[in-house]
C-alpha cells in the first residue's frame, strides 16, 4: 500500500506543480516521466500516478466545479493551493476510481493536507470530501 500512497503523493505534486506555473496538468506530467527516465537520480512515474493526474485531466472542470459549489466560504481562487489541489485528487479518485474504497481516499487526502497544508487543513478536505463521498452517485451522473 505505501506504492499507492507514494504515487499519491506524486500526482498531488505533478496538479500542484501544474496550478503553480498555470501549466496543463498532462504536459508537466509528461515534463515528470521524460525527467525520470533521463536522470537516474529522478524517481519513476507509477502507472497509478498517471492514472490519477490523466483522470483529473479528463474531469478538470467539473471537477473545479463540484469544489466551487460546496467549499462553503472558498472561491477556487481564494483557496489555498495545497488544498485546493489535494481536494482536486482526491475528487477525482472518490468519484471515479471504484477500486479505491471511500475511506482510503479520504484518509489520504486528510494525510497529504497533515504534510503539505495548514492546521485547519485536514478538517477542511475531510469535510468536503466527505460531503463529494455523500453525493457520489448524483455527482457522477450530473457530469456534462
Amino acid at each position: 500500500m505505501a506504492a499507492r500512497n507514494t504515487a499519491r503523493k506524486r500526482a498531488f505534486q505533478i496538479l500542484f506543480e501544474a496550478d503553480q506555473r498555470g501549466a496543463d496538468v498532462v504536459t508537466v506530467l509528461a515534463d515528470w516521466v521524460r525527467h525520470s527516465r533521463s536522470d537516474t537520480r529522478q524517481p519513476p512515474v507509477s502507472e497509478f500516478t498517471m492514472e490519477l493526474v490523466e483522470g483529473y485531466a479528463e474531469h478538470t472542470r467539473h471537477i473545479d466545479e463540484l469544489i466551487s459549489q460546496y467549499a462553503v466560504g472558498w472561491t477556487l481562487d481564494r483557496m489555498p493551493v495545497v488544498d485546493r489541489n489535494i481536494l482536486r485528487l482526491g475528487a477525482y479518485e472518490l468519484i471515479w476510481v471504484d477500486a479505491t474504497p471511500d475511506a482510503v481516499v479520504l484518509d489520504e487526502a486528510v494525510q497529504l493536507a497533515k504534510e503539505f497544508s495548514t492546521d485547519d487543513s485536514p478538517s477542511f478536505v475531510n469535510g468536503l470530501l466527505g460531503r463529494f463521498k455523500d453525493l457520489k452517485p448524483s455527482l457522477r451522473r450530473d457530469e456534462a
